[in-house]
């Protein structure tokens, strides 16, 4: 079994698609695609041959963090013998989660579609920032896999990283500066978010190991929301002052 995710959480890397199907079927291997930061909307593996997709359902499926939950997708022969287990052994979703779910899916085009706009706009605002070494978003031209990004995604997603100059300090000054913008750990929401992953969501690997997947001290993941563009900027320029 290959699993990969794609773009990667907090990276922003790419597999290419087409590339890991042909791999995999040549060898005879399942193919497992994460596609979470991409959602349904943005980025299809199953059209490059890719066995099974999952997904957090709880990021920009649901959109507003109400629920917890997940998907997997795929070929009907692997997902009978999933849902068997599933059947007996309880990992199944509530009545209410399954529902708040499924009507979510019937607006995350049009959510999809302003989470990527506010995230591309607020990018492009990062680049030219002083105070910024490094920002990351797969449909910024500066981004070293932008030809694949446009190839294989729709748009480039709601998320956005950037390396603070300064470090862990510049990090947790910048996020406790933050007025408007939630700092937590969770992303896809209608809100945008803020999370500074070395000392969250990857803190329990040693620095080599983050730094080996691209996690600095002083990287911010951006998780842009729905709010108007000019409010998600002023409140990231303040803390950053």
């Amino acid at each position: 079994l290959v699993l990969v995710e794609t773009p990667s959480n907090p990276a922003l890397e790419l597999i290419d698609l087409e590339w890991l199907g042909e791999f995999c079927r040549a060898r005879k291997l399942t193919s497992v695609v994460d596609n979470c930061f991409a959602t349904p909307y943005l980025q299809q593996p199953i059209q490059y041959g890719i066995d099974l997709v999952v997904h957090s359902a709880t990021k920009f499926i649901d959109g507003q963090g109400r629920a917890i939950g997940g998907l997997i997708a795929g070929k009907s022969e692997l997902i009978k013998d999933i849902r068997f287990f599933a059947r007996h052994t309880g990992p199944s979703l509530s009545p209410f989660n399954a529902w708040i779910f499924s009507k979510s899916l019937e607006t995350l085009a049009v959510r999809m579609e302003r989470h990527c706009a506010n995230a591309l706009t607020l990018a492009q605002w990062l680049s030219g920032r002083a105070e910024i070494a490094r920002v990351s978003y797969p449909f910024l031209d500066s981004h070293p896999q932008a030809a694949l990004a446009r190839r294989q995604m729709r748009l480039g997603g709601g998320v956005v990283t950037f390396v603070l100059k300064g470090g862990l300090s510049a990090g947790q000054q910048f996020l406790n500066k933050l007025q408007m913008l939630s700092h937590t750990a969770n992303l896809g929401d209608a809100r945008t978010t803020a999370t500074h992953p070395a000392s969250t969501t990857h803190s329990k690997l040693s620095e080599a190991d983050r730094l080996a997947v691209g996690i600095e001290q002083g990287l911010i993941r951006i998780s842009a929301g729905l709010e108007h563009p000019d409010d998600i900027i002023a409140d990231i320029e303040q803390a950053l002052a």
